[in-house]
Formats: structure tokens, C-alpha cells, sequence
């Protein structure tokens, strides 16, 4: 894990955010950029992203992304 640093928080109104609005933010970010997740307490690097079909009638597709398990 790595440890907390000052940075850009983007904060939202419902707790979901779509493929668009997350790519959307990307875009206005460093391309070098490394890629992190909060996990157990602290920051992880995402080590891989996986998309499940909606699960069952009206839910919607997701995108999972896994944190890395090296740190």
C-alpha cells in the first residue's frame, strides 16, 4: 500500500459513477498519471479492471477494478 498524499478529490452527488464521467475526469489528468484505489486503509495501485454484464434483470454492466496484491 502506499501512503496518502495532497492531491485532487472529486466528490459526487449519487454514489455511482459511470465509464463516461470517470473517463471524463481522466482526461483532465496527467497522462504518466499512476492509478490508485482506496484499499484497506490506505492507497493501492490498480492492477487490473474487469467488466461484468449486467447481473440480472435491469442491473446495470460494472467495471471492477482490482487492487494490486504486491505492496
Amino acid at each position: 500500500m502506499i501512503g496518502p498524499s495532497a492531491g485532487m478529490k472529486y466528490f459526487r452527488e449519487r454514489a455511482e459513477m459511470t465509464v463516461g464521467e470517470l473517463l471524463n475526469k481522466l482526461t483532465e489528468l496527467p497522462l504518466e498519471a499512476v492509478v490508485l484505489m482506496e484499499s484497506d486503509g490506505g492507497l493501492s495501485l490498480v492492477s487490473a479492471v474487469e467488466f461484468l454484464h449486467g447481473q440480472g434483470p435491469g442491473a446495470p454492466p460494472e467495471v471492477i477494478l482490482t487492487p494490486s496484491m504486491d505492496e
